[in-house]
């Protein structure tokens, strides 16, 4: 075993509840020192009365301890909140009936300690009102906070006899308590206050005499890990190893300017926009000039230009300037050659800086975790021997590789946490994201580089080794967990009933049987998921019409804004075709790096089949096109717009994931159209002929059947119209079908090819690399998408074509409304109705402005849709717009559909938020399953 990994064992072994340096300060307790010590323990002097403060950590366990009658349920209701106080007497009265049944003390306590362990768990603190004055009970909590690694609190009310006596007669369900019972409890308090901080309390607060009860103060404090409030930016950077020349290169790099002193040695650098520098650890050992590199980093944490957790290296440092025998191995000798160079001074202040550094930080509000060797979420602001030890040295598997040196536990495989955990401690090649975690040690001592992350902008920077300062024990690869590229998607990510935490709605719950039917789905239809970061919501209707022969108008989606505060409305017309998400990348390359690029964040998805350059896939993830050929005309001819009107370089990326829709509908809906839609017009087609020629030969002959006539030529006519609606969705597409051997017919000079009569209809750019765009106003993103079809009329023209021949991308014609003019109502009804009279299917509302809340903060709807009376009679059937059917349909309930858009919604804006923000792809696929999942008809999970 290496001795740096003798030393993390032997800590466990020595300290199993402590998260301190060695000094015994308490850094990261949390906790400030209460006075000269920190801490009263029943040795110390009688104070004289006066208020007192008492320092409870933020998370902490605290016990009470006092006889009965000593006031500890008066002082814990003055002190904390109600649901911060557990109390044993409670605990009795709920298993017995009785808070004074001293027979059901046992399931008493084991109710208390199930509850203090729950509390514990979800991190909040917890105080416990009992007597407590055996060690055995004491020893219980002391256990009890350890498991859950925080920190015990002893509060000790110490009250003299009398007092403890009167109070206790003065309780009627106390009267009569033997004074003996107070006088035991005396007995045992007082053998207890010297041995409290051995039993493993952090803290001891003895209260002596109900003057001091009175006064004293109970202060909460954070703990020395919880910088939450400190949301940065942060520029965080990697193991440094005593290259000082590297760090100073990369400093700069980052924008830092360095302050020197009268030698020309750095001493501090800060930089001009504030931003603060976080150092991971092992900043000695190895390298050429480790004072160099503590003398630069002391400087900027001192003057607070810095943050700095220790590595195992420091720990170690620390150990041999205190005078402990330690191994002089792995780089300690030439960093003690060094030091022997530099004055007592300098080497008391490096003694002092390490016995000062706290495990790990929490930052940018709980967003952020940093350490040397990586935690996982349930050590993340927990303060025990246990949390430093992993955060100093991570875990092993308790094997050795063929170099003799430990087999790190993969904890990082297993990672699920909200927080990023930024580390580094174990080399590799280059820094990748994997479960939201992020190595940043990439040997820089061994010939690699010195790697930051600029946070929040999650951009890596790195400079280049000057040269192999130390070589290996082994070749520099990659043993950062899951390695470089990370790990495939995990089948745990997505079953069972899942919660996601989004930005726009909060928590936002999957059930588990609709969780089953979206894996049927993705696992066997969808496509690549490395392709797949995206998937559309549904689209509420506006709200039920009462106007004569119409289910839907968009007066109603004028007036459902305006309530809503929403003045200035888009109105894009709806394309009659099929919704379509489009991953256009500029070239294979980037298909194979997406989403994050072969050299971003992530790394490149291995496995993306070569020739593919994007996806093209329906709103439930399934691909739109059977051929891959003809899916990678589509993109080609995108892909060539963008180049033509110049998005690659505006929009900086090299790739566009686009929201469209893609006609006819009959691409996609041929099944449904053959077996639902024709065959009602079939047999429509097929019947009322001889129904109408019956009944008019049977009126001829006399006979009355003028009210039946009336009503099946009616009949007939809606049938008719259904037929109608239907077929304007479907036309003919290509010159040949895929694989049927027919010659190609000329196509116009358009240059489509088999994409002749196909059209795509984009309405949205959703993001692009490290941005999303759906908080674009929409005047916007139709403004972009206008030049991407204005680039392929051009282009049609150059080669020759037909220019007034329809290309592949088709114009979303919009009209903009102020919801609060009448005359622009009008104008927007009256659009809607030209645009229905002429076949079209209606129009989309929308707020011109993304992300737009109400005033109660809710989010408004994204979009409604407003379809044409005509439209609807496919989606209602031929006679819906008879009155009793149309009273009917009135009263259907809108409220589900409008509350499965907006969920549906908030999850596809995390998906894009997480793509954006580099996330590994497990994090972007549990919004985007979630999507599907909402969308899914509920399975028995157990099938």
């Amino acid at each position: 075993m290496r001795d740096d990994d003798r030393t993390a064992y032997d800590a466990k072994s020595r300290h199993p509840h402590e998260d301190r340096p060695e000094s015994g300060t308490e850094q990261d307790s949390g906790t400030r020192p209460a006075g000269s010590s920190g801490r009263e323990h029943g040795e110390q002097p009688r104070r004289a009365p006066g208020p007192r403060t008492l320092a409870v950590p933020d998370l902490s366990l605290v016990v009470l301890i006092g006889a009965t009658g000593s006031g500890k349920s008066t002082f814990a209701a003055r002190h904390f909140r109600p649901t911060e106080v557990l109390s044993s007497d409670f605990c009795r009265g709920l298993v017995s009936g009785d808070e004074n049944d001293q027979s059901a003390s046992g399931d008493a306590f084991d109710v208390l300690h199930f509850i203090a362990g729950k509390r514990l768990a979800a991190g909040r603190l917890t105080v416990v009102d009992a007597t407590n004055v055996q060690s055995e009970a004491r020893a219980q909590l002391v256990r009890l906070a350890r498991e859950h690694d925080v920190l015990p609190v002893a509060i000790v009310l110490d009250m003299p006899e009398q007092v403890c006596a009167a109070r206790n007669a003065a309780r009627a369900d106390r009267a009569g308590l033997p004074r003996r019972v107070i006088q035991r409890h005396q007995r045992e308090l007082r053998r207890s206050l010297r041995h409290l901080e051995r039993e493993g309390f952090r803290k001891v607060h003895v209260l002596r005499g109900p003057e001091e009860v009175e006064s004293a103060e109970v202060v909460t404090e954070r703990r020395f890990n919880d910088l939450r409030h400190l949301t940065g930016p942060f520029d965080i950077i990697g193991d440094i190893h005593g290259c000082r020349s590297e760090l100073e290169t990369l400093l700069g790099r980052l924008g830092y300017a360095l302050v020197r002193d009268a030698l020309g040695r750095p001493v501090d650098a800060a930089h001009p926009e504030g931003r603060t520098a976080v150092f991971v650890g092992d900043l000695v050992d190895r390298g050429p000039d480790s004072p160099g590199v503590l003398r630069l980093v002391m400087g900027m944490v001192g003057a607070g230009h810095a943050l700095c957790v220790p590595g195992n290296h420091e720990n170690k440092l620390g150990r041999y300037l205190k005078g402990k025998k330690v191994q002089h191995t792995h780089g300690l000798a030439e960093t003690v050659e060094q030091l022997e160079k530099e004055d007592e001074a300098f080497r008391t202040e490096v003694g002092e800086f390490i016995r000062g550094l706290v495990s790990h930080y929490v930052l940018d509000g709980g967003s952020l975790v940093v350490c040397h060797a990586g935690l996982p979420e349930k050590y993340h602001g927990r303060t025990s021997g246990r949390v430093r030890s992993f955060a100093l040295y991570g875990d092993t598997t308790g094997e050795t590789d063929e170099f003799g040196l430990p087999v790190r536990y993969p904890w990082a495989e297993d990672y699920r946490g909200r927080a990023a955990v930024v580390y580094g401690h174990t080399p590799t090649p280059r820094a990748s994201w994997l479960n939201n975690t992020l190595c940043l040690d990439t040997g820089c001592v061994f010939g690699g580089a010195m790697t930051a992350l600029r946070w929040p902008e999650r951009e890596l920077v790195d400079v280049p080794a000057e040269q192999v300062w130390y070589e290996p024990t082994k070749p520099l690869a990659s043993e950062a967990p899951g390695g470089a590229d990370g790990r495939p998607l995990d089948l745990k990510d997505v079953t069972g009933r899942r919660i996601v935490e989004t930005r726009q709605m909060g928590r936002l719950a999957v059930r588990e049987e609709n969780a089953a039917a979206a894996l049927e789905v993705m696992s066997r239809f969808a496509i690549d998921p490395r392709l797949l970061p995206y998937l559309p919501p549904t689209m509420a209707p506006c709200a039920t019409s009462a106007e004569e022969g119409y289910l839907e108008h968009p007066a109603e989606a004028f007036a459902g804004y305006r309530a809503d505060g929403v003045r200035e409305v888009v109105c894009e017309e709806k394309h009659m075709g099929s919704r379509a998400v489009a991953l256009v990348c500029r070239d294979e390359a980037a298909a194979a790096g997406f989403p994050h690029g072969p050299k971003g964040i992530g790394g490149a998805p291995a496995g993306v089949p070569k020739g593919v350059s994007g996806a093209l896939y329906t709103r439930t993830g399934r691909p739109f096109f059977d051929d891959p050929e003809l899916t990678e005309r589509v993109l080609r001819r995108v892909r060539d717009c963008a180049e033509e009107a110049g998005l690659w370089d505006e929009l900086e990326t090299d790739w566009l994931l686009l929201d469209a829709e893609l006609m006819p509908w009959s691409l996609k809906a041929a099944g449904l159209l053959r077996q639902q839609y024709a065959a009602v017009g079939a047999a429509s087609g097929a019947a009322f002929p001889g129904v109408l020629d019956a009944l008019e030969a049977a009126a001829a002959r006399g006979v009355e059947v003028s009210p039946l006539l009336g009503r099946q030529r009616d009949r007939a006519a809606d049938a008719a119209a259904f037929t109608e609606a239907y077929r304007r969705y479907c036309w003919r597409v290509g010159v040949r079908s895929a694989g049927d051997g027919a010659p190609e017919q000329p196509d116009g000079g358009a240059g489509l090819g088999e994409l002749d009569g196909i059209r795509l209809a984009p309405f949205q750019i959703l993001a692009v690399r490290g941005r999303s765009l759906a908080g674009l106003p929409h005047t916007e993103q139709l403004a972009l998408l206008d030049r991407l079809i204005a680039a392929e009329t051009a282009m049609a023209a150059r080669d020759g074509g037909a220019p007034d021949r329809p290309g592949l991308l088709a114009v979303t014609r919009r009209l903009l409304v102020d919801t609060e003019d009448e005359t622009s109502v009008a104008a927007g009804v009256a659009w809607w109705q030209e645009l229905t009279a002429e076949g079209g299917e209606g129009m989309v509302v929308k707020p011109v402005q993304a992300l737009v809340r109400r005033a109660d903060g809710r989010l408004v709807q994204p979009g409604v849709k407003c379809r044409g009376r005509e439209y609807l009679r496919i989606i209602y059937g031929p006679e819906y717009t008879r009155p009793e059917n149309l009273a009917r349909l009135r009263g259907r309930h809108l409220g589900h559909k409008r509350s499965l858009a907006l969920r549906e919604y908030a999850l596809g804006l995390e998906a894009l938020d997480r793509l954006a923000d580099g996330e590994p792809l497990w994090r972007i696929h549990e919004a985007v399953f979630a999507v599907l999942a909402l969308e899914s008809e509920p399975v028995d999970p157990r099938l």
